[in-house]
């Protein structure tokens, strides 16, 4: 279902199902406009991805929000592209990242402001008091439990020769209260309370989007942008849009996995022991509103035209 454009959100892009913004592996992506202490955040968002959004969800002067902001890779492409920028990020580390990363973006020509503070995403109402009801777009991305697939060192002399994994885990802290540590349901309850948070902000119009994509726990695939989807609604959002953003290149009518070291073992593992697994080559964009903003038409389940899509 595609959203229409209404007075106070006149914003329309072509639609596009998959959109790629795989093209460029991720380092290349990064390569000079964030400092390189941000590469050891073992979940950063593509900024192909991030720029997509907010050009198509937004325009110059508006608000972007991330209440999960990481090394603060929403925030630093909403400022290049002149919209100002508000975070919270709940580690103290990677706030000092996005501090960085917002300084160098503006030592670059960045025009917008940008500001994160550290805090727990469901605080973030609290914590910008002067946005609510200014805010056009929240963009963000829930964790994939504990652990991720990080970076890789060879020969390593600290494992006696063999491979080493660092930089994959989101905190080393067992009391932190990031979303990261929590089993699934807790994770879900924590992510939906940001949510609720987040939409507290929006201007009239104004849209949630998550990236988000199934992974594997214990074998079993968990559908997780299902899940998200369920947990928005039970706050009060409606998903208005859905689309793939390619985490993979695409050359000449295929796929190029941008697949790390241990995605491509752990698939490898899992389909020895008989499972269908793939590497990730793309996550879900889920665009969400609040309900009350839409109207009994822009609500409604939308025509079916043939090929199966909603208009």
């Amino acid at each position: 279902m595609k959203r229409q454009p209404t007075e106070q959100n006149p914003v329309q892009q072509p639609y596009a199902s998959v959109v790629a913004t795989g093209q460029q592996m991720s380092r290349d992506q990064r390569q000079g406009r964030y400092t390189p202490a941000s590469m050891r955040h073992p979940g950063k968002m593509l900024p192909a991805i991030a720029r997509h959004v907010i050009s198509a969800y937004t325009r110059a002067g508006d608000v972007v929000a991330d209440p999960m902001c990481g090394i603060g890779t929403s925030l630093v492409e909403a400022i290049h592209l002149g919209r100002d920028a508000i975070g919270t990020e709940v580690e103290g580390s990677f706030t000092q990242l996005t501090r960085g990363n917002l300084l160098l973006a503006r030592s670059q020509g960045a025009t917008a402001t940008g500001r994160v503070v550290c805090a727990d995403g469901r605080a973030i109402a609290s914590m910008f008091p002067d946005h609510r009801g200014r805010v056009a777009l929240v963009l963000t991305s829930p964790p994939y439990g504990a652990s991720t697939h990080g970076h890789v060192r060879p020969d390593s002399p600290n494992v006696g020769g063999k491979v080493e994994k660092y930089h994959f885990r989101y905190t080393h802290e067992r009391r932190s209260p990031n979303l990261a540590r929590q089993p699934l349901q807790g994770l879900l309850a924590g992510f939906g309370a940001i949510l609720d948070a987040s939409a507290s902000m929006l201007k009239p119009g104004g849209s949630v989007a998550v990236t988000v994509r199934p992974f594997r726990s214990q074998g079993a695939l968990i559908d997780l942008p299902g899940r998200v989807i369920e947990v928005a609604e039970e706050h009060g959002l409606a998903l208005i849009d859905r689309r793939a953003v390619l985490l993979a290149a695409l050359r000449d009518g295929g796929l190029v996995t941008r697949a790390s070291f241990f995605q491509i073992l752990e698939t490898r593992r899992a389909r020895r022991r008989g499972l269908p697994a793939c590497t990730p080559a793309h996550e879900d964009l889920l665009i969400f509103s609040r309900a009350t903003d839409l109207s009994p038409a822009a609500g409604s389940a939308g025509t079916v035209e043939q090929d199966g899509d909603r208009r």
